[in-house]
């Protein structure tokens, strides 16, 4: 089609209500409209661009063995409250009551929707280890959606979970799975920082996120300019200035905007929700 035909077109003028400048220049080109605060609707240039990553990712994760799927959006309120994280306010953050059906959530995360899948499906050792993945949208109650697209309350996600018979297993995948999303970020065109960080509501573990580097970004982390080593500001011992504890090297800090994390979530949802398996 004729770059003529699109009914969008580019605007001079720059957005009232706009702050970020990824949703500022998005929206002058005519990729995306703002529908409200967090909340984006991908114009016909902005969603091509979407299925191009979108594309990347899908041949990266099955590259790794990653199956994919699509979860319900709506999830009930009795399998966050096997884990209770319902009543920690992570299920109550987007929830609604569903006529005749008692309350339902927005999904904000699948890892209590993917482990009610799996206790179902698998009962040996021989029917590990799974790897599961989808690129879905979620909603999320963000008290703070003045990012763009960078922090939304509905935005897309690719999610990936694995089940392993053993710890061993899973520490290999962990770094199959590091790996993987090192290539799609550069395929992107992006240079990420793997950054140790806190688990947030999902584990008392430190985890890893994935860090670009940018003036604009909310985050804080100290780093080595080997990138030996990189933590999180919020977790971190160390100050720009001190010496990196693996290469010596000068610590810096930056701002930087999170693009990805993996998480060790160990047993805490299988053995919550009784998802176990006969060993050998």
């Amino acid at each position: 089609m004729r770059q003529s035909k699109l009914f969008t077109k580019t605007k001079k003028q720059v957005p009232k209500d706009e702050k970020s400048i990824n949703a500022i220049l998005l929206e002058r080109a005519g990729f995306i409209y703002k529908e409200m605060a967090g909340v984006y609707s991908f114009l016909p240039l902005g969603l091509r661009v979407l299925k191009k990553i979108e594309e990347i990712v899908r041949e990266e994760m099955n590259k790794i063995s990653g199956q994919e799927v699509s979860m319900a959006v709506l999830q009930p309120k009795k399998l966050w409250q096997e884990t209770g994280r319902w009543s920690e306010g992570i299920g109550k953050s987007v929830m609604y009551k569903c006529q005749g059906d008692g309350k339902v959530g927005l999904g904000p995360t699948h890892e209590e929707m993917l482990t009610d899948i799996i206790r179902n499906y698998v009962q040996s050792f021989e029917d590990l280890p799974i790897y599961i993945y989808q690129i879905q949208t979620k909603f999320r109650k963000e008290a703070r959606a003045r990012s763009g697209l960078l922090r939304g309350r509905e935005f897309d996600m690719k999610d990936l979970y694995s089940f392993h018979s053993s710890e061993s297993d899973f520490k290999e995948y962990y770094e199959k799975a590091q790996k993987a999303y090192f290539k799609i970020f550069k395929r992107c065109g992006l240079k990420t920082i793997i950054t140790e960080a806190s688990g947030a509501g999902f584990t008392k573990e430190h985890t890893h996120e994935f860090q670009v580097l940018a003036e604009n970004g909310e985050d804080k982390i100290v780093y080595c300019p080997k990138l030996h080593f990189s933590q999180n500001k919020e977790i971190s011992k160390f100050k720009k200035g001190d010496k990196c504890p693996l290469c010596k090297k000068t610590l810096k800090q930056a701002k930087s905007i999170e693009v990805g994390n993996i998480f060790p979530l160990g047993i805490k949802y299988s053995e919550a929700m009784k998802a176990f398996f006969t060993d050998k």
